[in-house]
């Protein structure tokens, strides 16, 4: 199978990353892993799994603290 032409963001990262010292990769890996995972919506019903399990476990904040410094009109 051939690949297909590589984006202009592809080249620009692979570019970026052969220029990486290799001792630093495994940190950039680090990196791009949580980036993409912050960026990427779980599924709702993962999502829904995820929170009930936060809830029933206790891991929950008051509301009046997750508004905390948020200047919201």
């Amino acid at each position: 199978m051939m690949r297909a032409k590589r984006s202009l963001y592809e080249e620009q990262l692979v570019r970026e990353i052969k220029e990486m010292p290799e001792e630093y990769l495994p940190n950039l890996v680090q990196i791009v892993r949580l980036f993409r995972e912050s960026v990427a919506l779980k599924p709702a019903e993962a999502s829904f799994r995820q929170g009930w399990r936060e809830a029933l476990a206790g891991e929950t904040r008051p509301v009046s603290e997750l508004w905390k410094g948020i200047d919201a009109e």
